[in-house]
């Protein structure tokens, strides 16, 4: 823009070769907002100095918001697959500049501040910048206060767990990134849950990354965001990426719980002072045991059978299963486990047998036996199971 606030046509023109910045926005309906947002897009590009593009996804809107982007000077891009995810995904595969950002074309982001996002990306040092909201500031009746107390802390914190990343805001509608970044990332989802993917994948391809604050404003028009299912959307695709929180660490606490419980109550009933534990504990920790080591070979499953890149923070165990399992093992394993609960069992029988085949009063060795056996029994079915998956791999 001039100095009279009139706009520079000529920040407009495309560029005939490749430009510096591609600014991409997903559009649904959203004519009150998107020429303004294009608009601080091109100013924004200004402060930069350098060239650039404005490209709007739009995700089939119905009303003028494509006649206003063209008239804004965006490039305007056609993606009928709804989804948020869908719309980012077109706009970042059209996209020509070696620098992409992306923001929604609601009027929740300042686009004339994404100096700030590329400035960390000009010099190399980093890959991946993140425009974060609770570092900067969050205007009055920008964000609910369940999403801003509750709903993006707790989908935050959950993420930086799992996936050992240290981030304030981390899905923020506001990045940057180098086009060759983006490759890397090789992004997917369709939906909102395009946010922690990118996160999630930026760390698993090794990508340096920072954040800077940006200002967070009240949307123009009306929410498309559904609290309950975009917020499972997320936690549902950082579990589904994450088997060893998913299945491996509950599958452990609850075998060793139900294994230590039913060690300590073999000899008779465990006394606490204010209660007992009885026999009816000995069958919910056998219970729990079985269901343990059952959630640990689905861990195992998961992460075998399904392509998960872990990059630098290589799973350790799972390197050490790989390299030591083979059927013949499993089966030993899993066989030597069944035998030892036969051997109990037997023992029980001919206990029985003795007491001239009276009253039996052996259901605690009989519940660890019990467990033995179906832990040695999965283990075999397991190691077959596995087994499929590394024929198909050699092929």
């Amino acid at each position: 823009m001039s100095a009279t606030g009139a706009v520079d046509l000529s920040a407009r023109e495309p560029s005939q070769s490749a430009p510096d910045i591609s600014v991409v926005m997903p559009c649904l309906n959203e004519a009150a907002s998107v020429g303004t947002c294009i608009e601080k897009a091109w100013e924004g590009i200004r402060r930069t100095g350098l060239t650039g593009e404005v490209v709007i996804s739009d995700n089939g809107s119905t009303d003028d918001s494509v006649e206003i982007a063209l008239k804004a000077g965006a490039r305007v891009v056609s993606q009928p697959a709804r989804g948020y995810g869908n719309a980012y995904l077109k706009g970042f595969a059209e996209a020509r500049g070696r620098i992409i950002i992306m923001g929604d074309s609601d009027g929740s982001y300042d686009f004339t501040q994404l100096d700030r996002l590329v400035e960390p990306l000009l010099d190399g040092s980093y890959d991946y910048v993140l425009g974060s909201r609770f570092a900067g500031q969050i205007l009055k009746g920008a964000m609910p206060w369940t999403h801003r107390y509750i709903g993006n802390p707790v989908l935050t914190a959950v993420l930086n767990r799992l996936f050992h990343v240290d981030s304030s805001d981390a899905h923020s509608g506001m990045r940057a990134f180098t086009a060759d970044a983006y490759r890397r990332m090789g992004l997917q989802s369709a939906g909102m849950e395009l946010a922690s993917e990118i996160v999630i994948n930026a760390a698993k391809a090794g990508l340096k990354g920072t954040e800077v604050p940006i200002t967070y404003h009240p949307r123009e028009g009306e929410s498309k965001l559904n609290s309950m299912r975009d917020g499972w959307r997320h936690l549902r695709f950082m579990l589904l990426r994450s088997p060893n929180w998913l299945f491996m660490g509950p599958g452990i606490a609850m075998f060793v719980l139900g294994l230590l419980g039913q060690g300590l109550l073999l000899p008779g009933p465990l006394n606490l002072g204010f209660h007992a534990l009885d026999v009816h504990f000995s069958v919910l920790f056998a219970l729990l045991a079985i269901l343990g080591y059952q959630t640990m070979v689905f861990g195992v499953f998961a992460r075998t059978c399904v392509p998960i890149q872990d990059g630098p923070a290589a799973d350790r165990l799972q390197h050490w299963f790989e390299r030591n399992f083979s059927l013949e093992r499993g089966l030993i394993g899993g066989g030597t486990m069944f035998l030892i609960g036969f051997v109990i069992d037997a023992g029980i029988f001919l206990h029985w047998l003795r007491e001239g085949l009276g009253p039996i009063n052996s259901l605690r060795p009989a519940l660890l036996a019990m467990t033995l056996m179906m832990v040695g029994a999965q283990t075999a079915f397991a190691a077959f199971f596995l087994s499929f998956f590394r024929i198909d791999r050699s092929r």
